[in-house]
């Protein structure tokens, strides 16, 4: 079996830390053999989509990684199954990357998660599918919307609909002094669309990620508790990270959204859960496997495979 991996260069990850290697990790278990490919390498020629790639080995060593085999170009179609896994930003050279994948998926790869998932459900705003597990939510370019909705919240986070790892996030209160200036700078004088929600408490206990493998929860969570000195539930904003079992809360809001996201070509996501509320679906290259597999007896990779096997 073979799989391809479109990632960030593997030589600057935080192995300890990488979702992706993880996700490699337990392709080799499962015996296939994996090639790595940088988004700028893919192309298409005659309708063919194409490819450089390396052939690579990964170890569970936070010293020596991985190890490159031989480079050579590749139709992705003849790979089993192709792992979109680039960091955002989400531009339009991830979205350029996506057609490429479109027509491996055609060829018949199975492309993980699906080109067409990837660009119609934006990490943020996906979640207005599902209001009956939000917080007030509010996605607007217009500065005086943003008013009317703090004023109703009276405490609310923004955020960019395009970031990741916590960047550009902030809380705002009624009556803050910078409050103008944080939405025309977020908005950038009503042109740009954000993100808005409802401030909730829940987060200083932590902004749990737990994971979807094919529609279905994994029964522990990553949560991840803001330092003393930051808002932020993010590992790389000095959050701190403990391993927990799922509430019942926790599995209604999987239920909720597993069978929708699973139709959409979901087959394995990320979701944010701060106290009852579902705040993001992370599709593109969500983490936390890794910690998770280090403090609990479930590897959430493992279970990946485990399911995409059966799904053949």
């Amino acid at each position: 079996m073979k799989l391809a991996v479109v990632m960030d260069p593997i030589e600057r990850i935080k192995p300890e830390k990488d979702g992706t290697l993880d996700l490699l990790l337990s392709a080799q278990s499962f015996g296939y053999e994996v090639t790595r490919f940088h988004s700028e390498e893919l192309k298409i020629i005659d309708g063919r989509p194409l490819g450089i790639g390396r052939s690579i080995t990964v170890n569970d060593d936070v010293k020596n990684w991985f190890a490159y085999g031989t480079e050579n170009e590749f139709c992705l179609s003849d790979f089993d199954v192709i792992l979109m896994r680039k960091d955002p930003p989400f531009d339009m050279e991830y979205i350029y990357a996506t057609y490429i994948l479109d027509l491996a998926k055609m060829g018949g790869a199975k492309v993980i998660n699906d080109p067409s998932a990837i660009r119609n459900l934006n990490e943020k705003v996906s979640i207005t599918m599902f209001p009956s597990v939000t917080p007030p939510t509010l996605v607007t370019s217009n500065q005086s919307d943003l008013e009317s909705f703090l004023n109703q919240q009276e405490k609310i986070v923004v955020k960019p609909l395009d970031g990741m790892g916590g960047r550009s996030i902030f809380i705002v209160e009624k009556g803050e002094p910078n409050t103008n200036t944080i939405f025309e700078e977020m908005t950038r004088d009503n042109s740009k669309t954000i993100m808005a929600q409802k401030y909730i408490p829940e987060i200083k206990d932590g902004d749990k990620r737990i994971h979807l493998v094919f529609g279905n929860h994994v029964d522990m969570a990553l949560a991840r508790v803001p330092s003393e000195k930051d808002h932020r539930g993010n590992l790389v904003m000095g959050a701190v990270g403990e391993v927990r079992k799922l509430t019942q809360r926790d599995i209604e809001i999987c239920k909720t959204i597993g069978g929708t996201l699973l139709k959409g070509g979901v087959y394995f996501a990320g979701i944010d859960v701060i106290g009852d509320y579902l705040s993001e679906i992370n599709i593109t290259s969500p983490t936390g496997m890794r910690e998770i597999s280090k403090n609990s007896d479930v590897n959430v990779s493992d279970r990946f495979f485990e399911a995409l096997q059966k799904s053949n």
